[in-house]
C-alpha cells in the first residue's frame, strides 16, 4: 500500500512539472543574440580646432598721463569717442603755474635790464667784461626758467598721442593728477585691426612648430593656417586673422611660449581689452573615424567592438589620435571598411554574439553633429 502512494506522489509531481514547462514563453527558455547597430568605418577629411584663450589690443595704444600735477578742469572727449593726433583731451588748472609765470617774466626783464645797463659801462671800461659776461648769464638763466614754467602751462592742455579711440576715462573734473599716478588719465588705441596674444605650453609649441611646414621658423610662420576667434558670447567672429609671430622662447615663470596673431577689425567690434579664445585648425585628410558612442575606455586604453564573422563582437583597442567634437581620429586598431558596433556598446563583453543591424554611418556621425567635409 505504502509502494503504491509513493507512485501516485511521483507521478502527480511530473506532471506538474511538465505542466509548468508548457506554460513557459519560448524567449524565456532559449533567448538568441540580442540585436545591435552596425557600421562600417569610414575614411573622412576632417577639421579640428585647439582652442587658447586670448587677450585683444590695438595694434597701437598709448596710455595718457598727465605731464604736470594740477586738478582737471576740463574733460573735452568721451569714452569711445574717435580722436585725432594731437587733439586736446584734458585740460588742468593753470591759475598757480600762471602766478609763477609772471614772477619768472619779472626775474627775466630785471636781468634784461642789468644787461642793459652793463654794456655801455663795459664799452667805456668803466667796469670789466667780467660783470657784463655775469648779467648775461643771469639773464639766460631767468629766460630758461620762464620757458620751463611756461612748458608745464603748456602741458596743462594733454592733448592725443596718436589717432584712435579713447577708452575708458577714470578721471573726470576736480581730480587731482600728476605724473607719479599708476593709472593714465586714458588710453588712446588703433582698432582697425586688432593684435590678440596667447600662449602654448613647450609641449604644445614644440608640436606645433613640428608639424608646420617650412624650414625655418619665419617660413613656418609664413605657412601657418588662418586661425578663428572665438568671442566671450561664443559666437565666431566673422573675419580670419592669421598668426605674426612667435617667441620661440619658454617663459620660465608659466612654461609657455607666447604667439601674436592679428584680425581686420573693420567694424570695430572688437576694442582694446576684450578676450576671448583662438581658434587653430589642424586638418585629417582620409582618416579613418569613428564615433565617440561606438567606443569606450578601460585601463586608460580605448576600445571599439569589431564585429567578427557575422556574429561575435570582438574588443579591439584603437590608438587615438585627436578628437573633433563627438567623432574619433583612428591612428591605428581598426581601418577603413571594418565593421563595428555602432551604440550599445557598454552592454556587450568580449567575443558577445550579436544579431548585427546594419546602419549608416552618416545616421550615427549625424545625430552627433561632428564637424567633417
Amino acid at each position: 500500500m505504502k509502494n503504491l502512494f509513493k507512485y501516485i506522489a511521483v507521478t502527480a509531481g511530473l506532471v506538474s512539472i511538465i505542466s509548468c514547462g508548457d506554460n513557459q514563453n519560448p524567449q524565456q527558455q532559449a533567448q538568441g543574440p540580442a540585436p545591435f547597430p552596425v557600421i562600417e568605418v569610414p575614411t573622412r577629411t576632417i577639421t579640428g580646432y585647439t582652442s587658447y584663450p586670448v587677450n585683444i589690443e590695438g595694434t597701437v595704444t598709448s596710455g595718457v598721463r598727465a605731464k604736470v600735477s594740477g586738478y582737471i578742469t576740463d574733460v573735452v572727449v568721451d569714452e569711445g569717442q574717435e580722436v585725432r593726433k594731437g587733439q586736446t583731451l584734458f585740460r588742468l588748472e593753470t591759475e598757480s603755474l600762471s602766478q609763477e609765470a609772471e614772477a619768472a617774466q619779472a626775474s627775466v626783464n630785471a636781468a634784461q635790464v642789468e644787461v642793459d645797463k652793463l654794456k655801455p659801462l663795459v664799452e667805456k671800461n668803466i667796469i670789466s667784461e667780467v660783470q657784463l659776461e655775469t648779467a648775461k648769464a643771469n639773464l639766460q638763466q631767468a629766460k630758461s626758467g620762464y620757458q620751463s614754467i611756461a612748458a608745464n602751462i603748456g602741458y596743462a592742455t594733454i592733448k592725443s598721442p596718436i589717432d584712435g579711440k579713447i577708452g575708458a576715462i577714470p578721471f573726470r573734473e576736480g581730480a587731482l593728477v600728476s605724473p607719479n599716478d599708476p593709472q593714465p588719465l586714458t588710453t588712446v588705441s588703433q582698432i582697425d585691426e586688432v593684435y590678440a596674444f596667447f600662449s602654448m605650453n613647450e609641449r604644445e609649441y614644440l608640436n606645433f612648430i613640428q608639424e608646420a611646414e617650412g624650414e625655418s621658423i619665419s617660413e613656418k610662420i609664413e605657412n601657418f593656417p588662418p586661425v578663428q576667434l572665438q568671442l566671450v558670447n561664443g559666437q565666431i567672429y566673422e573675419q580670419e586673422g592669421e598668426i605674426q609671430t612667435v617667441t620661440g622662447q619658454v617663459d620660465p615663470s608659466t612654461g609657455t611660449v607666447s604667439f601674436r596673431a592679428i584680425f581686420p577689425n573693420p567694424n570695430q567690434i572688437l576694442a582694446n581689452g576684450n578676450s576671448g579664445n583662438i581658434r587653430i585648425p589642424k586638418t585629417y585628410t582620409d582618416v579613418p573615424v569613428v564615433p565617440e558612442s561606438s567606443s569606450f575606455e578601460q585601463q586608460g586604453k580605448v576600445y571599439v567592438y569589431r564585429v567578427q564573422g557575422d556574429s561575435i563582437a570582438v574588443s579591439k583597442v584603437i590608438e587615438v589620435r585627436d578628437r573633433v567634437q563627438s567623432l574619433i581620429v583612428v591612428a591605428s586598431g581598426v581601418e577603413a571598411g571594418d565593421k563595428i558596433v555602432a551604440k550599445g556598446v557598454g552592454q556587450l563583453r568580449n567575443n558577445t554574439p550579436i544579431q548585427p543591424q546594419p546602419a549608416t554611418f552618416d545616421s550615427i556621425a549625424n545625430s552627433l553633429n561632428p564637424v567633417f567635409k
